[in-house]
């Protein structure tokens, strides 16, 4: 029971994101308890349909959180392509085929685990330890009933039992680690040269003809794009003007959410747990529970003793190292046998023996925390931020219906939408199709919208576009130039250097395989090598990664040994001339073991889910899956 949360560290990482997130839209497991939703399917796995709402959501939530990765100014149109709708398709399917597993293997997760992991994550905690206030107002904040996230959450929890019992048997050899691991760490003496594309430049002499052939063959590489100058106009949230709250409001919010302003009793306690193992007979269980009473005689006699016999003897590996130490909880997150004995008892007093489905307990209680509840007053700029973040919601929605339709209804000008919210008109210089120097511009779907007919031929505002959550933008052309070619006579130095760069690298490449073949040889001459030094594949010694893959593919059975590789700049020769093979610890050998460890375990589990979509009923609706969002 109390160490369920440290096996489930990676999990709960994971979590840390998904409370920003609505939790498991990725994945639609709230969808798992729904009945069909007729019409519109996405998908049917088994029977279970994937809507288009289901889909939908998921594929937002994946745009979502790949806009934030990127600093939030990104349009989500950019990432909705049918690679990703597959992928996030794909993803849904096999959860949907993982949580049937996990209910036909009857894996489960109990109440007191579920409590254990809610706890745990620090999005739910003040000042390091759970609070229920901060629980509900989280999970509200992302507009999340506590009863719809625990079904997720337990479904999912549920799920990772069969994900990490396959993903975590991957088993590696020890020998194929050790091999592994003398391969990471050898070493390989390296001495470099290299032919530089500058070095061969004076020998290129372009004529006229082979100028203007290149220029022919590289046209676009001297067209000047077309660009329009802009000015635009931007609505946020923050610039709405905050609407007060009156006292009645105050009231009427503080009264219906009575709740979240108490504070219940907290007891703090200590324990010396005497674990069952699983599939205890009766006898060892009797002989745990004499251990015990024995242990208890010990306790009345030296109440002292208490924290001292808890780090040698009990079970409970997190407590156990702090003298049996629990910390602070309340009522509902230990098992039931636990709470109902630390809540009867009272300060400094120590229990009979507690029997739970984990064991046998000595419970101390250590401290007392009386329950309280905040007054009104004191929940006051609480329950204000709630109220102005639920206004602010609103008032943002309808304004910006509101800027919608002024920039749609009044479309020759960006003056009356700016006159109505007291926004100022901004200019955004010249824009390219890929490009604008500023930064809310520069979003795809403005973009595009920019370049289309209508805003350029009749300068006309584009749509209202979303740049991020409580963020709309609208622009409108000022002026246009088309795409030019510019005339070889004004870009003859720049198609000079261009043509000359190019035919400098094909001479230095080929010059170099000639040298490398005269090396392997024993015939090349005039080749200076710098000095030699050790690289490894954990340590390059500044060596480029296309460079140090071929040293290390090189046969060295007999040295030296020579490799040659195209480079950005050139090519390079690179002799090696001795092998250094290091002693590897049996640290460095385990660890090289688990990560192999758990590369298999990732191909097996792989491998486990695509035998489930084989003998699985998967109906997919292409036209769905591919229809694009309004």
């Amino acid at each position: 029971m109390f160490d369920f949360v440290a096996k489930h560290k990676r999990l709960l990482q994971v979590l840390l994101i998904l409370i920003i997130v609505p939790p498991f839209a990725l994945w639609g497991v709230d969808s798992y308890t729904r009945a069909g939703v007729a019409g519109g399917d996405v998908a049917n796995v088994s029977g279970q349909k994937i809507s288009e709402k289901d889909f939908g959501d998921a594929l937002r939530q994946q745009q979502q959180r790949l806009r934030s990765a990127l600093g939030g100014n990104i349009d989500p149109a950019m990432f909705d392509t049918p690679a990703l709708r597959k992928e996030v398709l794909d993803g849904m399917v096999s959860q949907r085929l993982l949580t049937e597993e996990s209910v036909r293997a009857r894996l489960n997760v109990s109440d007191e685990q579920l409590r254990e992991v809610i706890a745990a994550i620090p999005a739910f905690q003040q000042d390091g330890k759970f609070s229920r206030t901060q629980y509900e107002s989280a999970l509200r904040a992302e507009n999340f009933a506590p009863a719809a996230f625990e079904t997720s959450l337990r479904r999912d929890l549920m799920t990772q039992q069969l994900v990490s019992a396959i993903g975590d048997a991957g088993i590696a050899s020890k020998a194929v680690a050790a091999r592994l691991a003398a391969f990471r760490v050898q070493q390989r003496e390296v001495a470099e040269a290299t032919l530089q594309v500058t070095q061969f430049a004076s020998q290129i002499k372009p004529d006229d003809g082979a100028i203007k052939a290149f220029y022919s063959a590289n046209l676009r590489s001297f067209l000047v794009p077309e660009k329009v100058r802009v000015e635009y106009v931007i609505l946020t949230a923050d610039a709405l003007p905050a609407d007060p709250v009156s006292p009645e409001e105050l009231k009427a919010y503080y009264d219906q959410n009575a709740s979240r302003w108490g504070e219940p009793e907290q007891r703090q306690a200590s324990h010396i747990l005497l674990g069952f193992k699983q599939g205890a007979s009766d006898a060892d269980k009797t002989n745990i529970r004499e251990r015990a009473a024995t242990l208890l005689e010990q306790i009345k006699k030296t109440p002292a003793s208490f924290s001292e016999l808890a780090k040698k003897n009990s079970d409970d590996p997190g407590s156990a190292v702090k003298g049996g130490d629990l910390g602070y909880f309340s009522r509902g997150m230990m098992v039931k046998a636990f709470e109902e004995s630390a809540f009867s008892l009272k300060l400094n007093e120590t229990s009979r023996l507690v029997e739970s489905e984990f064991g046998v307990h000595i419970i101390r209680v250590t401290g007392i925390k009386a329950a309280k509840s905040k007054s009104l007053e004191q929940a006051k700029p609480e329950i204000e931020r709630d109220i102005q973040k639920q206004k602010a919601g609103r008032k943002f929605a309808e304004s910006a219906e509101t800027f919608s339709n002024l920039v749609y209804e009044q479309a020759d000008s960006l003056k009356p939408v700016a006159d109505r919210f007291k926004l100022k008109i901004q200019e955004a210089g010249w824009t390219t199709r890929d490009t604008s120097p500023v930064a809310q511009i520069n979003n795809p779907k403005l973009r595009l919208a920019l370049f289309s007919d209508d805003a350029i031929k009749n300068k006309r505002n584009t749509e209202a576009i979303e740049l991020a959550r409580g963020t709309l933008v609208s622009a409108r052309v000022i002026e246009y130039q088309p795409a030019k070619q510019t005339p070889l006579e004004d870009v003859r130095g720049e198609v000079v250097k261009q043509l000359v760069a190019k035919e400098s690298l094909v001479l230095a490449r080929k010059q170099g395989a000639e040298k490398l073949a005269g090396l392997r040889k024993g015939t090349a001459e005039g080749i200076a090598f710098g000095a030699s030094k050790l690289a490894s594949r954990d340590a390059p010694a500044g060596l480029l990664p296309e460079a140090l893959t071929e040293i290390f593919r090189a046969d060295t059975a007999k040295l030296p040994s020579y490799v040659g590789v195209d480079l950005p700049s050139g090519y390079g020769i690179y002799r090696i001339s001795k092998v250094v093979s290091k002693e590897i610890d049996d640290a460095a050998k385990r660890s090289i073991q688990t990560e192999l460890g758990r590369a298999y375990g990732g191909l097996d589990f792989r491998a486990y889910v695509a035998a489930l979509r084989v003998g699985a009923k998967i109906e997919i609706n292409q036209a769905a899956l591919e229809k694009k969002s309004n």
